[in-house]
């Protein structure tokens, strides 16, 4: 980060280099949403496998740091980008210690943190929610008590498991299922972007095909892949096949 100029005069502030470490930044936040993704999959892969609870922990805390290094990141781009349009906007007669109002704001912004924070971030969000539908999809006992579903027929809970594998809009199983984030329902991806598309082409908006639901304007960016859901069809297709 550039400091004050040495002679404390007034000057033409360049901005260029301090726009080119910024970029260079919101390419390291890609590289680690890339290592959220890794351990994400990993972590299923474990519940899939019914791998021992520690290891599998072990990426939860790895997603854990992720997510910390992810809001450290966004609070120092969030710090760089006041303190230059402040800079811009009042130019000021002597160029300022930009080093020092940067880490003023950053350490205003640190100052907030708490774990609440991780409720934000969409990756985390994502991969606990995904692990613990892979765990009841797999009929772990631990998330069935907690669920309170002990003791339930298991018959009944194959039948809740293969109406969820089912598209709405398709009424076929699924291959590739995604999750619109905005009311919690799964389309077939190829099912869902047509409609999307089909509606967008006429300026209109594309409601969720889910019968009751009260979306109506669902966007590409609603939508996310169903990770965990496409492990739980292909595992049932296996069983299936076992038993034939």
């Amino acid at each position: 980060m550039p400091g004050r100029s040495s002679s404390g005069s007034a000057g033409f502030i360049s901005f260029s280099g301090v726009e080119s470490a910024l970029s260079s930044l919101k390419n390291f936040q890609l590289c680690i949403n890339s290592a959220m993704d890794a351990a994400s999959a990993v972590a299923l892969d474990l519940v899939q496998t019914l791998t021992e609870v520690t290891v599998e922990y072990s990426m939860e805390e790895a997603m854990v740091e992720y997510a910390s290094m992810d809001r450290e990141l966004n609070h120092y781009i969030k710090a760089v980008q006041s303190t230059m349009k402040h800079v811009k906007e009042e130019r000021p007669e002597n160029i300022p210690d930009l080093k020092l109002l940067v880490e003023k704001k950053f350490e205003a912004l640190e100052s907030k943190n708490s774990d609440a924070d991780f409720q934000k971030n969409e990756k985390f969000v994502q991969f606990k929610q995904q692990l613990k539908e892979l765990k009841k999809q797999c009929g772990l006992q631990a998330d069935r008590e907690a669920d309170g579903t002990e003791g339930v027929d298991e018959d009944m809970i194959v039948t809740q498991s293969q109406t969820n594998f089912t598209c709405p809009i398709t009424q076929l199983e699924m291959k590739k299922p995604v999750r619109n984030k905005v009311c919690g329902h799964t389309y077939e991806e190829e099912a869902i972007v047509r409609i999307i598309e089909s509606k967008h082409r006429r300026k209109k908006k594309a409601c969720c095909p889910k019968i009751g639901c009260s979306h109506t304007d669902v966007k590409m960016s609603d939508l996310v892949q169903d990770e965990a859901l496409r492990r739980a069809i292909e595992n049932h297709k296996k069983r299936s096949w076992h038993t034939d």
